[in-house]
C-alpha cells in the first residue's frame, strides 16, 4: 500500500515537472512555450533592403513573425507623424542620412549598445558607426549602406580635350578643386562652350563640404559660424565654378539633368556610388564612355542608411538579432550585388564581387575606387539642424547660378537668413 502511494506521488511530481518545464507528455502536442512567435514590424523604403533578403530572414528566424512594410511617399514625414502620435509605431525602422534630426528624440529609441552592438563595432567603418551615435553616447542607428563619393567623367570627352583620361592618371593629376576647375576651362575652350565641366552649383558646394570633418555645428550643439574655413571654401569654390562658366545649371532628378547627361552636355560630376544607377538610367546612350576616379579635393560621403529599434517595441533583443543578421557583412555584400547598396563593412571590400568589371564604365571595375574612398571619409558631426542650414545655403547659391545674383550680396543675405533660422 505504501509502495503504491509512493509510485502515485512520483508520477504526479513528474507531471508537474514536465508541465512547469514546458515539455509535453503527449506525443504531437504543440509546445506553446517554446514555439510561440514574437511579432515584429519593419518599416523600410523601396530598394533600401532586398525583398529576397527579407524573405530569407523569415526562414532564418522561425521564432519571429516578421511583417515588413515598404513605405512609399514621404517616409520621414510619416515616421515623424507616427512618433508624434505615439501610436502605430513599427518595432524596427530604416532611417536615411537625416538620422541626426532624430537625435533630440533619442529616448524614443533603444540604445543598441545595451543590446550587444558593441561586440561587432569593429566590423564596420568607424565614421559610419559614429553617425548612428547621439552626442550623449546612445547608439540609435545600426549601419546599413554608405555613399562614398568619386569623380564620374566622360573618358572620350576628357581625351578629346587633351586631359588625362585613364582613371589612375585622372586621380593623380586632377586631385584638387583648382585642378578640376582648370580641366573645366580646357573643356570649355575645346568644345566652344557646348560641353560643361559639371552639372550645377549645389553639387560643387555639397561635395566640397562633404570632404571636411567640419560642418555647421559642434557636438555640443553650438553653431560654428558662417565664416568657418570649411563653409567659406565650399561657397567660394562653388561661386568660382559659376563665374568661370563651368556649370550646366542642370538640377539633379530632373528630365533636364537626364538629357544633359545623355547628350554629352556634361563631361563630369562628383557624386556618391549610388549615382551609378542614376546615371545608367538617365544616359543609356553613353554606355561605355564613363569612367570613375577619386574625387578632386578628397573623399566624402553622400547618403547612406541605418536601422533603429523604437522604444515601443516589446521585443528589442529579437529585433536587434534580426538587424544584426540583415546587416551582417555577408548580407551587405549580397545587397551590393543585388541593389548596389555599398557596404559599411570594409571586411568585404576585397571580395571578387566588389571588383567585377562594368560595361557601362568601359569595363572598369569601379568598386575598388569607391572602397578606397569609403575608408578615407572624414568623421563629421552634423547636428539636428544641419538640414535647415544647409538647405538655406544651397537655395541661395542657386540664385547666384541661375539669376546672376551678386555673390557677395547673396552671401550677406544668406548669413542673416541662417542667423534668423537658428533663433527660431
Amino acid at each position: 500500500m505504501i509502495r503504491r502511494k509512493r509510485t502515485c506521488w512520483t508520477a504526479i511530481l513528474m507531471v508537474c515537472v514536465l508541465l512547469t518545464s514546458g515539455c509535453s507528455i503527449w506525443p504531437g502536442q504543440d509546445d506553446s512555450a517554446n514555439n510561440k512567435k514574437v511579432t515584429l514590424t519593419l518599416w523600410y523604403w523601396n530598394r533600401s533592403i532586398d525583398d529576397k533578403l527579407i524573405a530569407r530572414a523569415k526562414e532564418k528566424f522561425p521564432n519571429i513573425e516578421l511583417t515588413a512594410q515598404k513605405i512609399g511617399g514621404d517616409f520621414k514625414a510619416k515616421l515623424k507623424t507616427t512618433l508624434a502620435a505615439r501610436s502605430g509605431e513599427p518595432d524596427i525602422v530604416a532611417l536615411n542620412d537625416w538620422i541626426m534630426e532624430l537625435f533630440p528624440s533619442e529616448d524614443r529609441f533603444y540604445n543598441l549598445y545595451d543590446l550587444g552592438a558593441g561586440d561587432i563595432e569593429d566590423q564596420y567603418l568607424p565614421w559610419k558607426w559614429k553617425q548612428g551615435v547621439t552626442p550623449s553616447g546612445q547608439m540609435i542607428g545600426f549601419p546599413m549602406d554608405t555613399g562614398p563619393t568619386a569623380l564620374f567623367y566622360r573618358e572620350d570627352l576628357f581625351k578629346e580635350a587633351g586631359l588625362p583620361s585613364d582613371p589612375e592618371d585622372v586621380t593623380r593629376q586632377i586631385n584638387s578643386w583648382d585642378a578640376y576647375a582648370a580641366a573645366g576651362e580646357q573643356i570649355k575652350e575645346k568644345f566652344g562652350g557646348k560641353v560643361f565641366l559639371t552639372d550645377n552649383i549645389a553639387t560643387v558646394y555639397n561635395q566640397v563640404i562633404s570632404q571636411s570633418a567640419e560642418r555647421y555645428f559642434r557636438p555640443d550643439g553650438s553653431f560654428i559660424g558662417m565664416d568657418s574655413a570649411t563653409v567659406r571654401k565650399s561657397w567660394d569654390t562653388a561661386v568660382a565654378f559659376k563665374e568661370k562658366g563651368l556649370l550646366a545649371n542642370a538640377d539633379g532628378w530632373t528630365p533636364g539633368w537626364n538629357a544633359a547627361m545623355n547628350n554629352g552636355e556634361i563631361a563630369s560630376f562628383v557624386g556618391a556610388v549610388w549615382m551609378k544607377q542614376v546615371l545608367q538610367e538617365a544616359a543609356p546612350d553613353t554606355s561605355g564612355k564613363w569612367r570613375v576616379a577619386r574625387a578632386p579635393g578628397g573623399d566624402g560621403n553622400n547618403g547612406g542608411s541605418f536601422l533603429s529599434i523604437l522604444k515601443s517595441s516589446e521585443h528589442p533583443q529579437e529585433a536587434f538579432e534580426l538587424i544584426r543578421w540583415l546587416q551582417s557583412p555577408e548580407n551587405q555584400l549580397e545587397q551590393y550585388q543585388t541593389l548596389n547598396l555599398f557596404p559599411s563593412a570594409p571586411g568585404v571590400f576585397d571580395d571578387p564581387a566588389m571588383k567585377e568589371k562594368e560595361p557601362f564604365f568601359g569595363g572598369q571595375a569601379t568598386g575598388p575606387v569607391f572602397a578606397e574612398s569609403a575608408q578615407e571619409v572624414p568623421n563629421a558631426f552634423f547636428g539636428e539642424r544641419y538640414p535647415s542650414v544647409h538647405n538655406i545655403i544651397t537655395r541661395r547659391l542657386n540664385d547666384v547660378a541661375k539669376q546672376n545674383a551678386d555673390p557677395q550680396q547673396v552671401w550677406t543675405d544668406t548669413v542673416h537668413r541662417v542667423e534668423r533660422e537658428l533663433q527660431r
